[in-house]
C-alpha cells in the first residue's frame, strides 16, 4: 500500500508514496511481495471493488491469493490472504505486515504502540487513530514490534522482520513504523487463509469499537458483503444493447466502479489519487477541478447515478464565488486548492481562472436536469448558483470581438481566447437560458440567448480561419488586433459537444479531419495526442510521428466524433475500434491512466485518471444509443 486517504478521498494521504508492505518468511528465507522475484497478477473480482491478486514466488514455493476491500459503511480496510504451499513438504509460513504511516502527511509526533488489552497495534496523533489487527485459523498476532524509521540512519522496523523474528518493542514515538506477524502451518500442497484489517477513527474508543465489530462479524463475511454491495450497485448502469464486445462492457463497469472510488461523501470528485506524480512535481492530482468533475458528474448522471452527480453540483454551489465563477481547483474538503495562475502578467491585472470550468459545470447541470426534470430539486440551485454563474458569463465578455474575455485554457498552460473556452461559454449560456425560462426569468433568458448568438458569430468571425479551412486553437488579443494560434488541438471537439455547430457543418468536418490527421500518433501504439508538439511528459522529439503522447480522453473524443457523425451502423466501426484501443491501453486491473507511452503503451502520469474513465463511460453510452438509432432508422432490430 502506497496511498491511504482519510477523512476525504484525496485528503489527507497518511502514507504518501512510502511502502506498507507484506512479507513472507519460510524455510529460513524472507521476501517482500513487491520484490521482482514475485510473479504478480493484479485485478478485481468481477463487477466489484474487491481486489483479486495472485502472487507466486517459485523459489520459495509459495502462492498468495489476496482479496482487499474497504467496507461500504465503516472506516474499515480488510485483506484476506490465502497461502498455498507449492512443495511436497509440510511447512510453517510467517506473514509480516509493515505499517509505515505519516499521519496527516507528517512523520512528526506520531506514536506506534502495542496494546496487550486488544492484542493489536495502533498508531495515533491528535484525533487520528489507526488500529491494525488480524486473525489466522489458530489465533491472532503472533509477533509485533514498533520502531523508528528514516531518522538517524534507522531504516525502519520492517528490517526487523527479515530474519523471521520481531523483537517486540511495545512503543515508539516520532517518525515511526510497526510490523505485526502471523504464523500459518501448511501441509504438503496445502493452504490456509488468514485475515488482516485496520480501522480508522477520531479516538481510541472509536477504533476499539470498530475493531470489535470486525472480530464479531468476521472479516470474511464483511468482504463477501462488500462484494455483494458493489455487484448490486452496478445493476442500474447497463447501457442499451449494441454490438460492443464483452471487453468494452467489462471496462465500462470497471470504469464506473473506479469513478465511485474518487467521489467523496461531500460531493467532491478528485481528478486522480496517485502519489507517483510526486516524484516529478511536489504536488499531485488529488484536487477537484470543476471541469473534470463536470464531465464525471455528467457521465454518472447519464449512467443513472443521479444522486452522486447531484452531490457534485451541491459541492460546486458551496464553492462558487460571490462573483459567480469557480476557481482553478479545490481541495476535497472544499477549500481552495494550490494554483499557478497569477493575478497579473506583470503589466495588467487579470482574473486567474479557466472560464470553461464555470461554463462546463453550468452545461452539465442543465443536462443533469433534463434527464429527470426534477424542477423541485433544481429550484434550490437557481438563485445562488445558476443565476450568479450566468451573470458572470455574460459579464466576462469582450464586445470588440464578440467573444469571452481571455482566461487560461483547459490545459492550464496559456492565456488567451480559446475555441474550446468559447464553445463551453456558448453551451453554458444556453443552459442558463434554459434554466431562466424554466423559472420565468425572462430578462435573463433573453440576455443569455442573445449573447450565445453573439459568441457564435464571434467564433465564426475570429476563431474560424478561412485560409486554414478550419477552427483555430486560439486568438490572443494584442492591442486592437488578434494574433492567431493555428495549432491543432484535440479540445476542438467542444464545437460539437457544446452544440456550436451541427455534425454535418463543413467547417466542423474539416476541423475534425485536421484533428485526426495532425494528432494521430503514428506508432504501433496509436491513439491521439492533446495538441501538436505537446511537451508534457514528452518521450521523443519526433513530433511528425508523435505530436504528443497518446491521451485516453483525446482518443475517445475522436471516437465520439465518429459516433456523432455516423450516418450508418457500419460507420460506427471506427469508434468501436477506438473503444477497443482504450481497453488495450488499460492496466490489467482495468485502471485507465491519463496518457500512455507512444512506443511501449505503458501508463504515463497518474493512474487512474477519473476523467479518462468518465469519458469512456460517456462514449460507450453514446455508441450504444447511436447504434440503436441507426438500426431503427435503417429497419434493423
Amino acid at each position: 500500500m502506497r496511498d491511504l486517504y482519510f477523512p476525504h478521498v484525496g485528503q489527507l494521504n497518511h502514507i504518501g508514496g512510502h511502502r506498507s508492505a507484506l512479507g513472507v518468511y519460510v524455510d529460513g528465507r524472507f521476501s517482500w511481495c513487491d520484490e521482482p522475484a514475485w510473479q504478480r497478477t493484479l485485478g478485481y473480482l468481477p463487477d466489484t471493488l474487491v481486489t483479486d491478486v495472485r502472487a507466486v514466488h517459485p523459489e520459495l514455493g509459495i502462492e498468495l491469493r489476496i482479496h482487499d476491500a474497504v467496507d461500504d459503511v465503516d472506516n474499515v480496510y480488510l485483506k484476506e490472504v490465502t497461502v498455498k504451499n507449492l512443495t511436497s513438504e509440510a511447512r510453517t509460513v510467517l506473514l509480516f505486515f509493515n505499517q509505515d504511516l505519516s499521519i496527516d502527511e507528517s512523520d512528526v509526533g506520531d506514536t506506534a504502540v502495542y496494546d496487550p488489552r486488544l492484542h493489536a497495534v495502533y498508531h495515533y496523533k491528535r484525533d487520528r487513530y489507526f488500529l491494525f489487527n488480524g486473525a489466522t485459523p489458530e489465533g491472532g498476532i503472533d509477533q509485533f514490534s514498533t520502531g523508528i524509521k528514516r531518522f538517524h540512519h534507522a531504516e525502519g522496523t520492517w528490517r526487523d522482520a527479515e530474519d523471521g523474528h520481531l523483537h517486540g518493542n511495545p512503543i515508539a514515538q516520532g517518525s515511526v513504523d510497526s510490523v505485526i506477524g502471523f504464523r500459518l502451518h501448511l501441509a504438503s500442497g496445502g493452504e490456509q487463509t488468514m485475515h488482516y484489517w485496520f480501522v480508522v477513527g477520531a479516538s481510541y474508543d472509536e477504533v476499539v469499537a470498530l475493531n470489535e465489530k470486525v472480530r464479531r462479524t468476521g472479516p470474511d463475511r464483511l468482504i463477501r458483503k462488500v462484494a455483494h454491495y458493489w455487484r448490486r450497485w452496478l445493476t442500474k448502469a447497463t447501457p442499451p444493447p449494441s454490438d460492443l464486445p464483452p471487453e468494452v462492457l467489462d471496462l465500462y463497469n470497471r470504469s464506473l466502479l473506479i469513478i465511485r472510488t474518487q467521489v467523496n461523501h461531500n460531493g467532491a470528485i478528485t481528478a486522480a489519487n496517485d502519489s507517483d506524480i510526486l516524484h516529478f512535481n511536489r504536488d499531485h492530482y488529488s484536487y477537484v477541478w470543476p471541469r473534470d468533475g463536470a464531465y464525471v458528474a455528467d457521465a454518472l448522471s447519464e449512467a443513472g447515478y443521479h444522486r452522486l452527480a447531484a452531490s457534485f453540483f451541491e459541492f460546486c454551489a458551496r464553492a462558487v464565488t460571490k462573483d459567480g465563477y469557480l476557481r482553478h481547483k479545490y481541495n476535497p474538503d472544499g477549500t481552495v486548492g494550490s494554483s499557478w495562475h497569477a493575478f497579473t502578467n506583470g503589466k495588467e491585472e487579470k482574473l486567474p481562472i479557466q472560464e470553461d470550468e464555470t461554463a462546463s459545470v453550468l452545461f452539465a447541470l442543465w443536462r443533469f436536469y433534463r434527464r429527470d426534470e426534477d424542477i423541485e430539486y433544481i429550484r434550490r440551485f437557481y438563485p445562488g448558483f445558476i443565476k450568479p454563474m450566468a451573470r458572470f458569463l455574460l459579464a466576462h465578455y469582450d464586445p470588440r470581438w464578440l467573444l469571452p474575455k481571455p482566461s487560461y485554457d483547459l490545459w492550464e498552460e496559456r492565456w488567451g481566447i480559446f475555441t474550446y473556452t468559447a464553445a463551453t461559454v456558448y453551451g453554458g449560456l444556453n443552459a442558463a437560458a434554459g434554466f431562466a425560462e424554466l423559472f420565468c426569468d425572462d430578462d435573463l433568458a433573453q440576455a443569455c440567448r442573445a449573447r450565445t448568438q453573439e459568441i457564435r458569430e464571434g467564433m465564426l468571425r475570429h476563431l474560424y480561419d478561412s485560409e486554414c479551412g478550419r477552427f483555430l486553437r486560439a486568438v490572443y488579443p494584442e492591442g486592437d488586433r488578434l494574433r492567431k494560434d493555428p495549432t491543432v488541438d484535440s479540445s476542438l471537439f467542444a464545437l460539437f459537444f457544446y452544440n456550436v455547430l451541427p455534425s454535418d457543418d463543413p467547417r466542423l468536418i474539416r476541423t475534425m479531419a485536421a484533428v485526426e490527421n495532425a494528432l494521430r500518433v503514428r506508432t504501433d501504439v496509436g491513439g491521439f495526442a492533446r495538441y501538436q508538439a505537446d511537451t508534457y511528459f514528452q518521450q521523443t522529439d519526433d513530433v511528425a510521428s508523435v505530436p504528443g503522447n497518446p491521451w485516453i480522453i483525446c482518443t475517445l473524443w475522436v471516437a465520439l466524433w465518429k459516433i456523432v457523425s455516423a450516418s450508418s451502423a457500419g460507420a460506427l466501426a471506427e469508434a468501436r475500434e477506438w473503444l477497443m484501443w482504450t481497453v488495450r491501453r488499460s492496466l490489467p486491473s482495468g485502471v485507465l491512466p491519463e496518457q500512455v507511452h507512444p512506443y511501449t503503451g505503458q501508463p504515463i502520469s497518474v493512474a487512474p485518471l477519473t476523467w479518462s474513465h468518465a469519458t469512456f463511460v460517456h462514449v460507450v453510452r453514446q455508441y450504444a444509443r447511436r447504434y440503436r438509432e441507426l438500426h431503427t432508422e435503417q429497419g434493423g432490430t
